[in-house]
C-alpha cells in the first residue's frame, strides 16, 4: 500500500511540475504585459516537455544563490568540504578538460580553468551532498557528484564542461553500472504490495 502510494505520488508530481512551470511562465508573461499599456505585448512562449524539465531542475539546483560578496570568509565546514574536491586536470566529454588548482595562499579557494575560461571558486554548502564550488563574480558553478562533475555558467545558463570524471569518479561510475542503486519506484525487498 505504501509503495503504491509513493509510486502514485511520484507519478503525479512528475506530471504536475511541468504544468506549474508553464503556468508560472504564462502568469509572469501575462502580468508583465498588463503592467503598462505603452509596452508591447510579448507572446507567451510555451515550453516543451524537455525545456520545462530543465527549467524545473534549474530552479531546484539553484537553491543557494550566487554570493556577490568578494571578501568571502570560509567556515571550518567549508575548509573541510574543500579537502574533498578533486584537483588536477580532469578530462571531460568531447575532448574538453577542466584544471582545478588549489590556492596556496587561501585554503579552500580554487582556480578552475578550461581552455577559454578561468574562475576563482570557493565551496558552498549543498543540501544534496554534492560538492559545489562557486565563482560569485563570474556566476560560474563547479558541481562534483560521485560519478561525474560539470562546470556551468549560471549567467549564460549553459554547461561549459560536462561528464568530467576523475579516476575516483570513473571507479564510482563503474561500480554504479555493476550494482545500480535501487529506484524509488521499485518495490522494497520483503514487502507486499
Amino acid at each position: 500500500m505504501k509503495i503504491a502510494f509513493t509510486a502514485a505520488f511520484t507519478a503525479a508530481l512528475i506530471s504536475v511540475v511541468p504544468s506549474l512551470v508553464l503556468a508560472q511562465t504564462t502568469a509572469t508573461s501575462a502580468g508583465s504585459a498588463s503592467s503598462g499599456a505603452a509596452k508591447s505585448k510579448k507572446p507567451v512562449v510555451k515550453l516543451g516537455p524537455a525545456a520545462t524539465r530543465r527549467a524545473a531542475l534549474k530552479a531546484v539546483e539553484e537553491v543557494t544563490p550566487v554570493d556577490q560578496d568578494t571578501s568571502i570568509t570560509l567556515s571550518a565546514e567549508d575548509i573541510e568540504l574543500a579537502k574533498r574536491v578533486y584537483v588536477g586536470t580532469i578530462p571531460c566529454e568531447l575532448g574538453a578538460a577542466v584544471s582545478i588548482t588549489p590556492n596556496e595562499k587561501r585554503p579552500g579557494f580554487f582556480t578552475v580553468q578550461t581552455k577559454s575560461t578561468r574562475f576563482y571558486m570557493h565551496p558552498v554548502e549543498s543540501r544534496t551532498g554534492a560538492i559545489r564550488l562557486e565563482d560569485p563574480n563570474a556566476g560560474a558553478l563547479w558541481l562534483q557528484l560521485g560519478n561525474k562533475s560539470m562546470l556551468m555558467s549560471q549567467k549564460l545558463g549553459i554547461r561549459l564542461a560536462d561528464e568530467c570524471m576523475s579516476p575516483a569518479q570513473i571507479t564510482f561510475a563503474d561500480e554504479m553500472k555493476k550494482n545500480p542503486p535501487v529506484s524509488i519506484l521499485d518495490p522494497l525487498p520483503n514487502t507486499k504490495n
